[in-house]
């Protein structure tokens, strides 16, 4: 089908708008990372399917092709995180002292990074790796495993908001980790980042972390979805003598403690914690 076509299907307003199918959002994507689809056209979709709203079906044949085009690599014993490729601005990060308390025990840290993305200007992921020496880190570069996509930066700037590729670029599954958590911002999310990640992974969590990062500074909510079942419970920092929104060594340990709660390293959050104080 002509990209034209696809514009069309999102651009043309509430009457005359629809989603697409799986195999329509997969053949959309292709063209957009073959270089078929002209900037001003991938533009213009993008905006129109952000304003029409995303479906799942839509993610799902998106990130498909999206997988096409992605280097794979393996890291044993890992958990993927989803940091936002818009950085942080608002707290620092928590993962350097994260990983610190991850030293304790064999779990690998994940996570993927980028030039700046729509649509706040936050710290990136990429600048901190930067400045990171830990050997329980991996980091990857989207300029070397998805160039399609990193290439399409330029055009997502001159946009300045968020589109589809900001759900979409959080979880590339690079590293073929058995494990993954990333934050969400809002409850209604929920169902629908899990019926896009979930299979993906065998055990998937989602957190009300902060700035839509894996972290957690305050009392929040952890979903957990596996082998079909999702469960759903409060991590509160008090219940460890944690001030809320306080940078801490103890605040850095919860973190890691759910990290490996996640990975399935421990039946309950709580032993992961009381592993770490050890």
């Amino acid at each position: 089908m002509s990209f034209k076509s696809y514009i069309k299907a999102v651009g043309t307003g509430p009457k005359g708008n629809r989603d697409l199918s799986f195999e329509e959002a997969q053949d959309m994507m292709r063209q957009i990372l073959f270089g078929e689809a002209a900037p001003e056209q991938i533009a213009a979709f993008l905006l129109g399917w952000r304003l029409k709203g995303e479906s799942n079906e839509e993610f799902l044949g998106a990130l498909s092709a999206i997988d096409e085009f992605t280097y794979k690599d393996l890291v044993p014993n890992s958990i993927e995180l989803g940091y936002p490729f818009d950085g942080k601005a608002k707290n620092p990060y928590l993962l350097e002292d994260v990983l610190k308390e991850l030293e304790k025990s064999e779990l690998s840290v994940v996570v993927y990074g980028d030039l700046l993305q729509p649509a706040k200007s936050g710290l990136t992921i990429q600048d901190l790796c930067k400045e990171l020496n830990a050997e329980n880190l991996y980091y990857f570069d989207r300029k070397e495993y998805c160039r399609e996509i990193h290439e399409l930066t330029d055009i997502r700037m001159l946009l300045g908001v968020r589109t589809g590729f900001n759900t979409l670029e959080k979880l590339p599954c690079v590293a073929n980790s058995k494990s993954a958590i990333t934050g969400v911002h809002h409850t209604p999310y929920v169902k629908k980042y899990i019926e896009i990640f979930s299979k993906r992974y065998e055990r998937f969590a989602l957190i009300q972390g902060d700035e839509g990062s894996p972290e957690l500074f305050k009392k929040g909510k952890l979903w957990i979805s596996q082998g079909g079942e999702i469960t759903e419970e409060i991590v509160d920092p008090e219940f460890y003598g944690i001030k809320p929104l306080e940078k801490s060594k103890d605040l850095a340990r919860l973190n890691a403690a759910i990290w490996l709660y996640v990975a399935g390293e421990y039946k309950t959050l709580k032993e992961a914690y009381e592993f770490l104080e050890k």
